[in-house]
């Protein structure tokens, strides 16, 4: 069961799904819980904050 709800997390998280949103779809009361337990499964947001960065520059 463990296995099924950790591939469960990282197909929502992978798919860019919020911690609030995996968390309420895994029945936990805690975003907070939800964010310990499954950073680890969580897409690097390295590349995505430097892109944002480079566009908001790009754009002024």
């Amino acid at each position: 069961m463990h296995a099924l709800r950790n591939f469960y997390a990282s197909v929502l998280l992978n798919a860019g799904e919020s911690i609030r949103a995996v968390s309420q779809n895994l029945g936990h009361s805690d975003p907070g819980f939800t964010l310990r337990v499954y950073t680890h499964l969580m897409p690097s947001s390295e590349g995505g904050t430097l892109k944002a960065v480079d566009n908001a520059f790009r754009s002024v």
